[in-house]
Formats: structure tokens, sequence, C-alpha cells
């Protein structure tokens, strides 16, 4: 049995002005180790198939880069009851590993091997990419090198399970190398996450962050990402990941660096309707003058080759000063096309331009219409002060990333939040939070808004500055050598 297991339900009341106070915290962090800020947990990862619903996130986040381990909660009813626990054999603080610290946590399902994966970034001497398994999403492997000699940051992982697909059963993971200058790899496995192959870039060798793999019904593989020309771009397998295409231009994704000192890399987000249409989501400040705030805009394929023009989730009015960034787009796959049903959780200060004195809130967006048009959006948590968050290399972190996925038709924002310290000894309280049904919590207003008549402006630049391959300084990025300013890597 791998981890402390504690099996929970706890509805928690928020602090300020959220809208609801149903929500299920899903894990606490125990360690008690002294390279930790204790009482952290952020940058949740997470998938559901079925009735069971697994994420995973980092515990007791680490100055320097990472967490004392990774942990999971997984419901196998739905999102009613949820078990919490950590991954064994990763880190020196839990059952045996050796590494320094963990991070990275992405979360998949191989419907044909039964199999739950989740990939980690193990931090050592080198960053490398492991695989954790499991046949229920309780009991977890030690884990499984995808890599051992490629310095790595910013894994994600997806599988095959299309049945009719000719690859059915492959699973694919994605990373970047910064001591390469983030060049991206891919490597396959076809036995459940338990050997990988030999890693693989793309034709072109693209260099690039934040890649989000999914597979289309006829087994092809997309992995969408940002780049380094101030665009998000894709490139594409349809031979079972034996080999990888060149990259083209999904938009131009200008962005703004988030104000406060917050740690916000503007990563994107992808999921998939059931249909086999895909979402590539990111924060964008192209359709404010002057790049003044972020929204979430979104690009659609169903092919990794040909997008459609970016269009704006129209959170807010882009008249508001409202700004949006970390977030995580889901889509419940039994709906697809004009139907198709869209989650989207996400982070914002109501005042973009707050200096110093910034107020972070969690907010969640739903769409029953294939993003045609989107209820009233709900606040999930907050205010929260900055201070209240583990501090980094590279600012105070809530997340580089953050998930929503559906089960049963309801959708579960997965998101950290904090409180407030309630004595010098207990400095932080970051926990992974999740909602109770938060379909139902969307307002019954009959309200739908669209952002269809909502275009870029012409020649808005972005604000946001690449200075390191990675947010934990680790990497710097020579000068020079970079074309246009773009988002950074991170572990």
């Amino acid at each position: 049995m791998s981890g402390f297991l504690l099996t929970f339900i706890l509805a928690a009341t928020i602090c300020g002005s959220a809208q609801t106070a149903n929500l299920v915290q899903l894990s606490l962090d125990p360690f008690v180790n002294t390279q930790s800020q204790h009482q952290t947990e952020v940058e949740p990862g997470a998938f559901a198939y079925g009735n069971t619903i697994v994420t995973a996130f980092q515990v007791a986040r680490i100055y320097s880069g990472g967490g004392a381990d990774i942990g999971y909660a997984t419901s196998k009813d739905g999102g009613k009851t949820w078990t919490n626990g950590l991954l064994p054999g990763l880190t020196i603080f839990y059952q045996g590993g050796t590494n320094s610290a963990a991070s990275d946590a992405a979360v998949a399902y191989d419907a044909k091997h039964g199999m739950w994966l989740i990939s980690t970034l193990p931090i050592g001497n080198n960053d490398l990419v492991a695989t954790s398994r499991s046949s229920d999403g309780l009991t977890w492997s030690n884990p499984v090198l995808v890599t051992s000699t490629i310095d790595s940051d910013k894994n994600w992982i997806t599988c095959d399970n299309w049945p009719m697909s000719p690859f059915y059963g492959n699973c694919y993971t994605q990373w970047d190398s910064p001591a390469q200058g983030d060049l991206m790899y891919m490597s396959t496995s076809t036995d459940g996450g338990a050997t990988w192959g030999a890693a693989k870039t793309s034709a072109n060798r693209v260099s690039g962050i934040g890649g989000q793999p999914l597979v289309l019904p006829n087994g092809t593989v997309v992995v969408s990402f940002a780049d380094f020309n101030g665009n998000m771009s894709a490139y594409t397998s349809t031979n079972g990941g034996s080999s990888w295409g060149s990259s083209v231009t999904i938009a131009s994704a200008p962005s703004r660096g988030e104000d406060g000192g917050l740690r916000s890399a503007g990563l994107p987000s992808a999921a998939m309707d059931g249909g086999g249409t895909i979402y590539m989501s990111w924060p964008d400040c192209g359709f404010r003058s002057g790049c003044s705030e972020n929204d979430i805009v979104y690009s659609t394929s169903t092919d990794g080759v040909h997008w459609s023009a970016k269009l704006r989730v129209p959170i807010d009015p882009v008249t508001s000063t409202v700004d949006h960034f970390i977030h995580g787009l889901g889509i419940d796959p039994n709906t697809a096309g004009a139907t198709a049903h869209l989650g989207l959780a996400y982070y914002f200060y109501p005042n973009g331009n707050c200096g110093n004195n910034c107020s972070l809130r969690q907010g969640y967006i739903e769409s029953m219409d294939g993003g045609q048009t989107w209820t009233s959006p709900t606040q999930l948590g907050g205010p929260a002060q900055l201070s209240w968050l583990p501090n980094t290399f590279s600012g105070r972190m809530v997340a580089d990333y953050t998930a929503t996925v559906f089960s049963n038709g309801k959708g579960f924002p997965i998101f950290a939040l904090a409180y407030p310290q309630i004595s010098l000894n207990t400095p932080f309280r970051e926990s992974i939070f999740t909602i109770r049904h938060a379909t139902d919590l969307i307002p019954n207003n009959g309200l739908r808004v669209s952002a269809a008549q909502d275009k870029p402006v012409p020649g808005v630049k972005g604000t946001r500055v690449w200075q390191y391959y990675d947010l934990d300084h680790k990497w710097p990025i020579h000068p020079g050598t970079v074309p246009v300013p773009s988002e950074p890597d991170n572990d």
C-alpha cells in the first residue's frame, strides 16, 4: 500500500466573498522536513475515467523546486468521497526514494491495460521523467523512469483510449529539456507504462514548453504547446509515435506577466470532446488594448494541423480590469460538437494593475454548447493575499497549471487554495480542493454570454519576459538568443 490513506469528504468555508462554501478538501501536507515550506500543496493535474477521478500534486513545496513528494487523491464514486496518499519511491522523504524533490504531476488512464498513470519529474542531480502505475488509483508502484539521461522539465502524459484506433493502448509522455534550450521530446509505451521507448523529437526539432498531448479517434497524436516565437503551436504523429512531424503555428499568444510577484508561467491547457475536437487554451492579452490584462482564449482543431482563429472566453468584458491567468480546461467526454460541455477553472485578479497589493481569487465557468456561449462565472475561492503562498525563486506559487475534469456529467475544478496563517508556527495553510459537483453551482439565471464578436486588437505585443529556461532559475538564457518575449519554462 502506497502512503497513508485517509478517506473523507470535507466541506470547508472559504474566506471573503466567494460564492460557495461547498468546497471539498482533498489532502493535507503531512511532512515535517526542514527543506519544505509546510502546510503547502500546489499544482494539481487530474484525469477522470467513468466514476474514477485521480488528481496528483506537489506536497510540501520546496523553495528551490518541487515538493517533498507527489500526493494523490482518488475518488471511485464520481467525486462523492476521496482517498488520498503519497507516491512511494520518488523522494528521500518517503518510502525509499533517492531524489531531493518531485514536481510536475500529470495523470492519465490506459483503458486497454486498465492502468492509471501519474507522470512526475523527480528532481536530483538531473531532473528526469518518471511514471507511477496503479490498477485501481489507490495502490501505486515505485516510479518507472521514462528517461534516465535527458535533463527534463514540464512533462505531460496521455493514452490512446479509442478502441478502433490502430494504436489503441499506446501511451505518450512529453517533456522538454532546459539544458538543450527546451528541445521537446516524446516517448511511447505500449504496455501500460511499464516500459518506455526512445526519446524522439519533432521533425524540425522544435523547442517549447507546456506540451499537452492528446489522441484523436484515428490514433493521431497531437501535441500542442507554447513555442519560443510568441505563438502557440502543435505537431503530430500519425504512426503511433514512431516518428513526429514538424510543428505548425496555431495562433499568436501575447500575454502579460502578473503583478505582485506571482509565479505565473502562461502555460496552455488542452482538452478534447467526445467526437475528437481538440480545444487548446491559454492566457492572452491580445483582446486588450496595450496588453492591459489577460483573457483566457482558445483555438480548436480536428486534425492537429488546421486550427480555428482564437476565441475569447467571455469571463469578463474586455473593458474590465480583471486579469485571468493560471487555468485548466476540461470537457465532458460524453459530449461533442455543438453540445460539448466545457469547464474552465482559472485564477484571477479583479484588478490586474495591482502592484504589490494583489487579491488572488479562483473562478470557474462552463459552456454547454461547444464554446458558443458561456455561463456566468462562479467565484470558488479567495480573496487570498500572495503572502499566504509558498515562495520560490520565481515568485509566490499557487500553481503553474490547474485542472478541470468531468465525471457523470459533472464538472470538477481541482485547484490549490490558501488561507491566512493561524500562528507563527504555521505560516502557510494551502491545500488542494475541489467542489462538490461544480456544475450544480453554475448560476441558474439563464444568462449565456458570447464573445463571438470580439476581435483581437491589432499590434498588441506581450509583456511577459522570458529570462530562464526554467522558472526555478537553474538555466538562464544567454542575452541575444531569444527572438521575442515569451513564457518561461518551469519545474
